[in-house]
């Protein structure tokens, strides 16, 4: 970071793997970027996620958590950013989904599928986290940025099978059976994959609180206005149609 103005983190994972594990990566890592930063004079941009609690029972959000706390007394200036699930082109969420539902009859709701999202576009991320890099946002604020809708992960199905265009069950899977498959889903390839830690993270909502609302400190805060789930995910999810783009419904 030698002679940089600004710097912005964006490193993240969402399983761990070796040496990548999520204190690693999101705690120590981000301490080590924003000590760079501070030696450097440069500002900081920090992308954390809603959701991040020090007294969380999933070891992503603690780690989380403590990058944020981290970050800050390093560089007390620094912007966090924190987005709620994000979706787009290359996703790692609404593919996922699709591609599972494009093998699988039915689809897992974990906890019921209840817990309550605000899915945002990484295009409005993207304008955020410039936004922050033009010194558009407030010193040492922490941001929440969510979709235009609160969805519940039924809600959030319903709308990625209507995009597919696939009938699929959606059965729901209590917290504790939920928990069991997954240890041995963690083990599993690509959209079959399922952690033991991401079960922890759906036991609690990933929405804008009321505090960032109050404060201004969301993405309608910063004059950006979201773009919804339905209106984006179509443009890239008619890939896992029968017939891709060529589908098109019976009158």
């Amino acid at each position: 970071m030698r002679d940089s103005e600004i710097a912005v983190n964006l490193v993240g994972i969402l399983t761990e793997g070796g040496a990548q594990t999520f204190d690693a990566v999101q705690a120590k890592g981000a301490e080590a970027i924003a000590k760079a930063a501070s030696a450097a004079g440069a500002r900081l941009v920090h992308v954390s996620a809603i959701g991040a609690d020090e007294h969380s029972t999933s070891h992503y959000a603690r780690a989380k958590a403590a990058g944020e706390k981290a970050v800050l007394a390093a560089v007390a200036s620094a912007t966090i950013l924190r987005p709620s699930l994000m979706f787009g082109p290359d996703d790692q969420f609404t593919n996922r989904f699709a591609a599972l539902a494009r093998m699988s009859p039915a689809l897992p709701l974990v906890g019921g599928g209840v817990t309550k999202m605000q899915p945002a576009y990484v295009g409005d991320v993207a304008t955020a986290v410039a936004e922050a890099v033009d010194g558009k946002t407030k010193e040492g604020a922490t941001y929440e940025l969510g979709g235009p809708e609160v969805l519940s992960m039924r809600e959030i199905m319903e709308i990625i099978l209507g995009i597919t265009e696939r009938e699929r069950m959606l059965i729901s899977l209590p917290f504790g059976l939920a928990r069991l498959q997954a240890m041995l889903l963690q083990f599993a390839p690509g959209a079959l994959k399922l952690t033991p830690d991401q079960v922890e993270l759906l036991r609690a909502d990933n929405v804008v609180s009321d505090a960032a609302k109050a404060a201004g400190l969301t993405l309608e805060g910063l004059g950006i206005t979201p773009d919804s789930l339905e209106a984006i995910a179509p443009q890239y999810l008619w890939r896992f149609r029968a017939a891709g783009q060529f589908q098109k419904k019976s009158a």
